[in-house]
């Protein structure tokens, strides 16, 4: 044991240096090295970064690693020094049998990109086995009558190794009867011989010992003996002889058992014993065709009796013996090649070389997703695979070498549409009928943020009360988005905006995560009826997208002020006010007229008036909607002087708001005198009546045609004038809620009273009456007009000094009015 191994470790270090350095070639863009068989572990292959063109850090950062189609993983990768090391035994003989060329392809596969590149190692003999005969002892029976010159065939040996380390010669020990021969086969191989040099004497030698001993051509020689006994024997002089020194025959490998092969004939000329042949395998044959088939001795047919697989055999070379009966036993040897038909019994196979990547829905076409191949284990036509992937598929498969292909998309992808496709490939081989099979990859696709939040409504109305709760919730919306993860989490904002020239943040907030509006105080309908908010959704994608929504708030008006009164003046400042009447005054006398106006709208801005108290309750009446106070019969002298009315002036909301006023009526008896010269005076300035009459008809007819054109014409005045005019009292607030032209127009012309006005009503969309009020003094010569919106926050007391200018001195009276008109 000693001695074997001493040997061996002398034989490695004549190998190792004959194969001093590594040999490698790069072709067709393939890398690849040639060593020796059974390297010790961890030997360096080669440097497969620099042959590959790669950083040692790309060996990391890429995964780099090695797949192999052998079962046993042979190589490694040090990828420290991104060298190919040897990672197990490796036995060319188990590898490759006695095929002249023994490579092994690798797949070196890279990630991050995915790439493949193909290698090849190639694995050189080393003259690692002796020459080896199947017996150590044969057994040889020859006729003393054989002649000289005679030949008999022995048993070959057989040495595992390759080319010159194969079996070359053989020698025999020094002899006087026999000699060696070399005789040349099929497949250029040779046989030894024994020739018979000198005639054979039993009685001199029975028996003969020869050493036959088998020399390979390695470097050190190695090789193999037997023993070989030969034993004279008497005469019979004739051998078996076979009609065919080769029997060729072919079967199909989906061949039945028992059937019939084929007939071995050998006949012999000797009679009786001597000439009677029997048939049998040679003794050296394997048990792998001792398995498979069987020969009858007698009539020398063979039979079927295994299976046969040509993907592991394709032909079996069997040696068929031929001996008859005879003392001695003649035998003679004749050779049967049965050649194995490939059928298509494999279906082809679909293999991962790397495993499928995730994809992002925006990549390009002719990403690659996963490599992979394809392989089926017959042979020729049977073994041409093609793939396939069903119509419609995102995917394509691109072929790259060796049957090897990379799969790659080949159209756009979305991953809302299709999160994960089961990519279904078919393998198809060209045998008939052809075989196929399915391979399913799953390819998840990962999401961009390509869509931005969507709001269930383009836009949203909101109702709202005036004198909310601060705080309490206006209105929730709501946007979805159709990505995933963070792409789909949406954050909710309100964009900066002006409201009555205040950033609209000062009157709402939004929570950020569930789109709740709030507000941030009460609002009032009087000072703001509608405004908008612009909200915006962005998600948390990179880059972020989002969409907008307006938000219309619509302030519903309440019931929360009572009538103001405007005129008489002094009432609305506070105090009592004084009205004068004459005691010859008839039923129905205008006395005077009590003038109100309520800032909110619709039901809540319609005011009555009624009679609360009286000094004498059957004297005075005053109109339920025009507050006009007259005499509900003649004054009589039994009436006191001084009356006193209290009247209640109310709204039609929901509660009722309501106010007072009182008016002091004195009850003269001379008030006739100043009138008559009052009318004397008004009688003798006939122009100036007049022009008075003329402005008034001017100013009907001004309002008529400003029903068309006065609101624009005023808010271009307002707008481009700095300063406040006294015939144009109307913010850019005001003017802002009367922008829409959907509005519907009325015009009343009221000449009733103290006070002749003109009212311009008008509808908004939501049926909120609004009131503009042309106030004319009666007796003033300059046509003074006053706009009063009753729904603005105009300041009263600023009013009723307009009132006041444009009314006559305190002894004026309507009645004295009614005079001047008479004459």
């Amino acid at each position: 044991m000693t001695k074997t191994m001493g040997y061996r470790d002398w034989r490695w270090q004549a190998l190792w240096w004959h194969h001093f350095f590594l040999l490698w070639s790069i072709t067709d863009a393939q890398t690849r090295y040639s060593i020796p068989e059974e390297l010790k572990q961890g030997s360096v292959v080669g440097n497969l970064a620099k042959d590959l063109g790669l950083g040692l850090s790309e060996i990391f950062d890429r995964k780099l690693r090695v797949a192999s189609e052998a079962d046993e993983q042979y190589f490694s990768v040090d990828a420290g020094k991104g060298e190919l090391v040897v990672n197990d035994r490796i036995d060319r003989e188990a590898l490759c049998g006695q095929s002249a060329s023994c490579v092994l392809p690798l797949q070196i596969v890279l990630e991050n990109p995915l790439s493949l590149h193909r290698i090849e190692v190639e694995i050189k003999d080393i003259n690692d086995n002796s020459p080896r005969f199947h017996t150590k002892e044969m057994s040889l029976k020859i006729a003393e009558s054989a002649a000289v010159g005679s030949r008999f065939l022995l048993q070959g040996a057989e040495d595992s190794d390759v080319g010159s380390n194969s079996v070359k010669s053989y020698t025999l020990t020094k002899n006087e009867c026999f000699t060696l021969k070399m005789k040349e086969v099929e497949d250029g191989k040779t046989v030894p011989e024994l020739v018979l040099e000198k005639p054979l004497d039993r009685e001199k030698k029975a028996a003969h010992q020869l050493l036959l001993t088998a020399l390979d051509g390695g470097n050190p020689v190695m090789s193999g003996t037997s023993q070989i006994t030969v034993t004279v024997l008497d005469n019979n002089d004739n051998f078996p002889v076979f009609d065919k020194n080769i029997y060729k025959v072919s079967l199909y490998e989906n061949t039945a058992k028992d059937t019939f092969v084929v007939k071995m004939t050998a006949t012999d000329a000797d009679e009786g014993p001597n000439g009677e042949v029997e048939f049998a395998f040679a003794s050296r044959t394997p048990d792998s065709v001792l398995s498979v088939f069987e020969i009858n001795s007698l009539t020398g047919e063979i039979q079927l009796k295994g299976d046969l697989d040509y993907e592991k055999t394709t032909s079996y070379k069997i040696e068929i013996n031929a001996k008859d009966k005879g003392v001695p036993e003649m035998e003679s040897q004749s050779r049967l090649q049965i050649d194995v038909i490939d059928v298509n019994d494999n279906t082809p196979e679909i293999v991962l070389t790397s495993e499928p990547q995730p994809v992002r829905e925006d990549a390009p076409s002719g990403t690659v997703v996963a490599l992979l191949k394809a392989r089926d284990a017959d042979s020729g036509n049977n073994a041409k695979v093609t793939l396939q992937l069903p119509k419609g598929s995102p995917f394509t498969l691109k072929p790259s070498f060796s049957n090897n292909y990379e799969l790659v998309t080949s159209a756009a992808l979305d991953r809302e549409s299709f999160s994960e496709y089961n990519v279904e490939i078919t393998a198809t081989d060209s045998g008939s009928p052809p075989l196929s099979s399915k391979k399913i990859i799953p390819v998840s696709i990962t999401d961009v943020n390509d869509n931005p939040p969507v709001f269930s409504q383009p836009s949203y109305n909101v109702y709202l009360k005036e004198n909310g709760v601060p705080g309490s919730i206006l209105y929730s919306v709501s946007a979805s988005d159709l990505d995933f993860g963070e792409n789909a989490k949406i954050s909710y904002s309100i964009l900066d905006s002006k409201v009555q020239d205040v950033s609209v943040s000062s009157y709402v907030y939004i929570n950020s995560d569930n789109g709740s509006i709030y507000s941030m105080h009460s609002f009032d309908y009087e000072k703001l009826k509608v405004f908008q908010i612009q909200v915006q959704a962005k998600d948390q994608g990179s880059p972020s997208l989002g969409s907008n929504t307006t938000v219309h708030v619509f302030i519903l008006d309440q019931n929360d002020n009572a009538p103001a009164v405007i005129y008489p003046s002094s009432a609305a400042l506070g105090s009592l006010s004084h009205q004068r009447m004459p005691r010859s005054a008839k039923a129905g006398h205008l006395v005077t007229k009590v003038t109100a106006v309520d800032a909110d709208s619709g039901h809540n801005a319609w005011i009555s008036y009624k009679v609360a108290e009286a000094t004498d309750a059957s004297l005075f009446t005053v109109n339920l909607y025009t507050g006009e106070v007259r005499t509900k019969r003649a004054v009589s002298e039994q009436d006191d002087s001084s009356q006193r009315l209290l009247i209640e002036i109310k709204d039609d909301g929901e509660p009722v708001q309501s106010s007072t006023v009182t008016v002091s009526i004195l009850l003269e008896d001379g008030l006739h005198e100043p009138i008559l010269d009052l009318r004397q005076k008004v009688t003798e300035p006939s122009k100036k009546t007049g022009r008075i009459t003329l402005y008034l008809i001017l100013s009907l007819a001004s309002v008529s045609v400003l029903s068309v054109v006065t609101f624009l014409i005023l808010a271009v005045k307002c707008m481009r004038s700095s300063r406040s005019s006294g015939s144009c009292c109307m913010t850019q607030s005001d003017y802002d809620g009367y922008k829409n032209p959907n509005r519907n127009l009325q015009i009343q012309l009221n000449t009733d009273g103290p006070i002749k006005y003109v009212e311009v009503m008008g509808g908004d969309m939501l049926s909120q009456s609004q009131s503009f009020r042309s106030c004319m003094s009666p007796m003033s010569e300059y046509s003074d007009f006053t706009m009063i919106k009753p729904s603005s926050t105009t300041d009263f007391k600023e009013v009723i000094s307009v009132l006041d200018a444009s009314l006559p001195d305190s002894t004026w009276t309507f009645e004295s009015q009614q005079v001047s008109r008479k004459q």
